[in-house]
C-alpha cells in the first residue's frame, strides 16, 4: 500500500516537473523573441514628438483664437 502511494506519488512529481519544463521553455521563447528593436522605437519617439511639435506649433494659434471665442461666447449665454 505504501508502495503504491510512494509511486503515484513519483509520477505526479515527475509530470508537474514536465509540465514545468515545457512552461518555462515556452516562456523563454516568447521572452527571447520579444525583446524588440530599441532604436528603432528611440527613432519612432523622436520623430513622433516632432511631428506633435510640428503641428501643434501651426495649430496652436488657431486653436487659441477658436477657444478663446467659444469661451466669449459662453460668457454671453447667463
Amino acid at each position: 500500500m505504501k508502495e503504491k502511494f510512494l509511486v503515484k506519488m513519483i509520477d505526479i512529481n515527475l509530470m508537474i516537473q514536465r509540465q514545468f519544463n515545457n512552461a518555462s521553455k515556452s516562456t523563454a521563447f516568447l521572452n527571447r523573441k520579444s525583446r524588440g528593436d530599441v532604436p528603432g522605437w528611440v527613432l519612432v519617439v523622436l520623430m513622433t514628438t516632432a511631428l506633435v511639435t510640428g503641428i501643434w506649433s501651426i495649430a496652436a494659434p488657431k486653436l487659441t483664437t477658436i477657444l478663446r471665442n467659444s469661451l466669449d461666447a459662453m460668457g454671453g449665454i447667463k
